[in-house]
This record gives C-alpha cells, structure tokens and sequence, in this order.
C-alpha cells in the first residue's frame, strides 16, 4: 500500500475558490468583507505570515489592511487599537499576529477582540462555544485539519480518531472538533505510556507534538488517515514533519506532507472566517 498524499494546497485552492464566489455575491448585496492584521514588532516569520494573509485576501476579494507597530508600542496602545478596530463597522475581522513583544499580555489582547471579530478563534467566548457545538468562530488550523479530513471521502462518524498533542491551539480543538463530527477521540500525550497501543488501532491519526520523526510505521493502522500537523526544521536545514514520510506512506491510506500539507490551509481558514464574520454581521446590523 501506498498512501494517497493529501496535497493542502490544492484543497486550499479550491476552498479559495469556493470563498471568491461567496465574496463576489456579497458585493452585490453591499457587503464588502474586511480583514485588519496588527503587526507589533519587526519578527520576519510574523512578517512573512502578514504577507501570506495580505495576498490571500486579495486572491478571494476581502478588502484587507494591515497595522504595522514597533516593539516599543505598550499594551495600552495595543488595547486602544483593538478597541478602535472593534467599533468600526467596515472591519469584520481583527488579526493581532503572534507572538507578541514579552511586554505585551497575549491573554489580555485575545480577550480584548469582540467575539463576533475573533477571526483566529482564540477568545475565551469562541473557545466555549466551540465545546458547547455552537456556531462560532473555528481556530483556523484544527478547522483546516477537519477540512482536509473530510475532503478525502473519509467518513469521520464512527471512527477512531487518535489526536498526539494537547496544546490550545491544535490538539484540544482538534479533538472537539472530531468529536462534533461523531469520531470517538482518544488523547494522548507526552505523558501517554504504550504509544503504540492507541495509535495502531486510529483510523484517523493526528500528531501535533512538534518533536521532528516522532511517528514511524510502527505507529500507524494499515490504511488509516494519518495529518502531521508538525514543522520541525532539523541540523540540515529541511522542514520535516513529526511523522517519518518516507516510512508511513507505506502504511497509510492518506497522507499529508510537510511542507504543503496542514501549512496551506490556516490561512485558508482565516479567510474563511472573515467572510462569515461579515455575513453574520450583516445579518444583525
């Protein structure tokens, strides 16, 4: 067996798409989605991912702007910023790129972004409202991953699904997420004992640990769905996953790569869900 490899770039594509059609009817009913990213700091891997977001936005017809502030701004300005952005009526989606100057609380700027505006989905609100199954904004990675799950024909209902991390931003949500979708989820972590023994039987398996090659063969179900989440840059230089490649498309029945594979579809997602931040308000104005 040879895994088919879930290409996220072409998905991607293809929900860009979808979403340029959405924006485009949106226009001829007046409503013109707008997406604000706020930048502090000169960080270039934050700098680059402002870019990717900014060309993303053109590509499907959200009108975009970006803030651009040193890393001598306080967390008052910042606040008074976010604030500003909140009350204006052409700004569906508030960004703040992380991470954020050490000066800077990222906690109290998450939670200083209207709810309807948390186009990342981290406010402690979208948070609970994704465990409650309620409509709300999806953090776009764990929402990525669904995405490129659902895209290669599996039926996620009934199977068993293996998240391998517990962080906030992918592994909780990730696990919910399976759950809504009627997956029964086991979580483990760096804690797990016998590793191998829960991974084995996942049909669908999730890592997202970001500890380079940590998932051979060994650890995979003949035919299963297999998402590395992972980006590890190691001695050489190469960007590796934290799934052996070259071992486990030999095993699985799908696949991502990385690069190209989860990477392609956050900001994707972002996207996303600044279009429904502008359907929804729409809705209610």
């Amino acid at each position: 067996m040879t895994a088919m490899i879930i290409q996220g770039k072409e998905v991607a594509q293809s929900i860009r798409a979808e979403l340029a059609a959405e924006v485009a009817k949106l226009k001829q009913q007046g409503i013109v989605p707008g997406l604000t990213v706020v930048l502090v700091g000169d960080d270039p891997a934050s700098q680059s991912y402002v870019r990717g977001k900014a060309k993303g936005c053109e590509e499907v017809g959200i009108r975009s702007e970006v803030i651009l502030k040193d890393a001598s701004t306080t967390e008052e300005e910042l606040l008074a910023i976010i604030q500003q952005l909140n009350e204006n009526p052409n700004v569906n989606g508030i960004l703040v790129q992380l991470p954020l100057p050490s000066h800077i609380s990222e906690t109290a700027v998450i939670e200083a972004i209207h709810p309807e505006k948390d186009v990342d989905g981290f406010h402690p609100i979208s948070v609970g409202n994704m465990v409650l199954g309620n409509e709300t904004m999806l953090p776009c990675t764990p929402h990525g991953i669904i995405e490129l799950i659902k895209r290669t024909g599996t039926q996620i209902a009934g199977k068993h699904a293996v998240v391998i991390g517990r962080s906030n931003i992918v592994g909780k949500p990730v696990s919910l997420l399976l759950q809504q979708e009627n997956a029964t989820v086991t979580m483990c972590h760096s804690r797990t004992q016998n590793l191998e023994e829960y991974t084995t039987k996942a049909d669908i398996l999730v890592v997202a640990t970001g500890r380079a090659h940590m998932i051979g063969k060994e650890h995979v179900k003949p035919g299963a769905v297999v998402i590395d989440v992972g980006v590890n840059r190691i001695e050489t230089g190469k960007l590796v996953g934290d799934v052996k490649f070259d071992e486990v498309k030999e095993v699985a029945g799908y696949l991502t790569p990385v690069p190209g594979g989860v990477g392609p579809m956050t900001i994707t997602m972002l996207l996303k869900n600044t279009v429904a931040a502008a359907r929804r308000q729409a809705a209610r104005s």
